[in-house]
C-alpha cells in the first residue's frame, strides 16, 4: 500500500503528464542544463520511480563517485516521503533499493561498447536493466554511433534510457547536434529563473507535449508543478 501510495503520488506523474505519458521502453531522452542545475536529482527520481514499480535500473555515473550516487537516492527518498506524508515508507526502502545498480565510469576510458557489454554480462547473471540512467556523459566525446548503439540496445532490450547533458543553448538546435536529434524520443531543457528552476520540453518525439507547468521544489529539488 505504501509502495502505491508512492508511485502514484510521486513528483515523475507531473514529468509524465508533461511528456504525454513519458518515455516508454525503447526510447531515449535528455535532461539538459548548464552545469550543477539540478539534472541528477531529476535522474534519480526517475530510477526511483522505476524501482517502486519493481524495475531493474543501473544508474551509470561518469562525474560522480558510487557513494555519492547512493546517497542522492537516499536522500530523494527521504523527501518523496516526507512530502507525501508517509511515515512507513522507508520501511519499503531496502526492498525497493536492492534492484538498483550504480556502476561509475571514466568516461575517457571506457567505451559505449563496454559499456553495453557490461549491461549484456549484468542480464546475463540475473540483473536485467529495465532502466538505464547515464548522467554525466560529455556528449562532445562520443559520436553519432555511440548514440544509435544506445539507441538500439534500448529497443533490442525493452530499456528505458535517460541521459544527462551539460549546456549552455536554450533551444533544440543549440541543446544537441543536429544529427543527434532524430535519436533523442525527449529533450528537457532545465532554465533557471530568479525564483526557481524550470523545466522546458523541447521535444517529446514528433508530438507536442500536453504540459509544461513544471520546476524543481528549490528546497527539496522534487519535481513540481508551478
Amino acid at each position: 500500500m505504501v509502495k502505491q501510495e508512492l508511485i502514484d503520488r510521486s513528483p515523475v506523474r507531473f514529468f509524465e503528464k508533461a511528456l504525454n505519458g513519458g518515455i516508454k521502453p525503447g526510447e531515449i531522452g535528455v535532461l539538459a542544463s548548464k552545469k550543477g542545475v539540478g539534472k541528477t536529482s531529476v535522474l534519480v527520481q526517475l530510477g526511483l520511480d522505476g524501482l517502486l514499480q519493481g524495475k531493474q535500473v543501473v544508474h551509470v555515473s561518469f562525474d560522480q563517485h558510487t557513494s555519492y550516487t547512493m546517497t542522492w537516492y537516499e536522500d530523494i527518498f527521504t523527501e518523496m516521503s516526507k512530502k507525501k506524508n508517509l511515515e512507513k515508507a522507508v520501511d519499503v526502502k531496502d526492498d525497493v533499493i536492492r534492484n538498483r545498480t550504480v556502476l561509475n565510469f571514466n568516461q575517457d576510458s571506457v567505451s559505449t561498447k563496454q559499456i553495453i557489454t557490461t549491461l549484456t554480462a549484468l542480464a546475463q547473471g540475473g540483473i536485467k536493466t529495465d532502466y538505464l540512467i547515464i548522467d554525466g556523459l560529455d556528449f562532445s566525446k562520443r559520436t553519432k554511433a555511440d548514440f544509435e548503439s544506445i539507441k538500439e540496445y534500448a529497443k533490442k532490450e525493452n530499456v528505458v534510457v535517460w541521459y544527462s547533458c551539460n549546456t549552455e543553448g536554450t533551444e533544440l538546435k543549440s541543446v544537441l547536434p543536429a544529427d543527434l536529434v532524430p535519436l533523442f524520443d525527449a529533450v528537457v531543457l532545465f532554465e533557471t529563473k530568479s525564483d526557481s528552476t524550470q523545466l522546458r520540453i523541447l521535444k517529446v518525439r514528433d508530438e507536442t507535449p500536453s504540459n509544461e507547468n513544471l520546476k524543481l521544489d528549490s528546497k527539496t529539488l522534487l519535481i513540481a508543478e508551478k
